[in-house]
């Protein structure tokens, strides 16, 4: 039976980030990804919005139940659960003057707005610093604070055109399609998070805050390495192959008998190429001059692959995983949604949380990139709804009374 988690809002004790206090001024998926994480291991994420500009989040599937609602995204519910979530008008200066008392509580202050949107209200890091020295503060966009580029509006299907990702997806002779999604929302969290903790070290050593501008696209250049080494050095720009590889043949998805099933299977070297042609029933391949080696079982990757996809096609998916993983050819089943959510091993390590909804009942998240054994993460509540935690907020943190609290809410500053 599975343990619905209790949905219960708190200042969390324990973990290894217990005592680190953020505020979240991010939104979509590359900024919240970063603080998802640091909430998990122990931190006091504050995360501020308002209803009278919705998270874009918010409004992006899939969405439960298949209706649209502000509490019904399963994105925003996977990116913000075990935040405390505080309304706030930024438009009023009331609401400004409670994001200051914030910024003097917290460590760490994340904003993925425009480059001008902080400098318009005065919050720019040079003025911060000023009323807390040793503020970490994170700007994260998707070109940085300055340069021609700096100001162009865009999510991460921008950053993956730019960073050339769409460029590299594709079949030969085709049009780009480019990677899934939003692309460089979910690399550039990678270099965020472990930027920010040494931010926190670097603190903790010399007690000076630390300031960080952070261009999504170009963070996620790092993982296109490859690409531009060979053009810089050999002048070469990559192809659309569809599957194919350089250095592996046959490489690929090939379908298999059902509906819409696949599997796919790479040959790293003539060792697996021989283990392929046993497992296959066709060991006489390997004395074929076409399939030899590397070099001419590229030359010959049409008739290879067509030898692969038609065997592959008498098999289920499972079936051929099981196979080949059997003869040491590394292979598997492409995984839908559902086969993911029911397989055995993400089952095993607890891979999805079922969280307590105020309007769902119970809403399932991913659990925490990483297990530590000393510290674990935690799961304590689902993703605020708006407003949500304001009197923990303001209270427990701020340490408002009564009539502090009623004079925001009359100056429209809880909105």
């Amino acid at each position: 039976m599975t343990t619905v988690i209790p949905n219960l809002p708190s200042i969390p004790t324990e973990g290894a980030l217990a005592g680190l206090n953020v505020v979240d001024l991010m939104w979509v998926v590359a900024g919240p990804t970063s603080t998802r994480t640091m909430a998990d291991f122990g931190a006091t994420v504050v995360r501020i919005e308002s209803a009278n500009r919705i998270e874009t989040a918010r409004g992006i599937g899939p969405f439960h139940d298949n209706a649209q609602g502000l509490d019904h995204s399963g994105l925003f519910g996977n990116m913000n659960a075990n935040k405390l979530g505080l309304s706030l008008n930024l438009s009023t200066q009331e609401g400004r003057d409670v994001l200051l008392d914030l910024i003097k509580w917290c460590d760490v202050l994340t904003e993925s707005f425009s480059p001008r949107a902080m400098r318009a209200w005065g919050m720019d890091y040079e003025s911060l610093r000023e009323i807390r020295p040793d503020l970490i503060m994170l700007s994260t966009c998707l070109f940085g604070q300055a340069g021609p580029l700096s100001r162009v509006a865009g999510f991460g299907t921008m950053g993956a055109a730019i960073g050339g990702y769409v460029a590299l997806a594709g079949n030969l002779g085709g049009a780009p399609i480019g990677p899934y999604s939003a692309y460089t929302d979910y690399l550039s969290p990678r270099f965020a998070l472990p930027t920010i903790l040494a931010a926190l070290d670097y603190r903790d050593r010399t007690g000076e805050g630390v300031y960080i501008d952070q261009a999504q696209a170009e963070s996620s250049l790092h993982f296109m390495s490859a690409a531009l080494l060979d053009y810089t050095i050999n002048g070469r720009v990559p192809e659309l192959v569809g599957n194919a590889d350089p250095d592996m043949a046959p490489h690929g998805c090939y379908a298999t008998a059902g509906d819409d099933d696949w599997v796919a299977i790479a040959v790293r070297n003539d060792a697996d190429w021989a283990n392929l042609c046993a497992a296959m029933g066709m060991g006489e391949l390997t004395c074929d001059d076409r399939f030899a080696d590397l070099t001419a079982r590229k030359a010959n990757e049409d008739e290879l692959n067509g030898i692969v996809s038609g065997w592959a096609a008498q098999h289920g998916a499972l079936e051929v995983e099981y196979m080949l993983q059997a003869f040491g050819v590394p292979a598997h089943a492409v995984s839908n949604s559902s086969a993911a959510v029911a397989d055995p091993q993400l089952q095993h390590r607890g891979h999805f949380i079922p969280i307590e909804h105020p309007v769902h009942g119970v809403q399932t998240v991913e659990a925490a990139k990483g297990q530590m054994s000393v510290t674990p993460p935690s799961y304590r509540s689902s993703a605020p709804t708006i407003g949500r935690d304001n009197d923990l907020v303001l209270r427990e943190i701020l340490g408002y009374d009564d009539e502090r609290i009623a004079q925001l809410a009359i100056a429209d500053a809880l909105t």
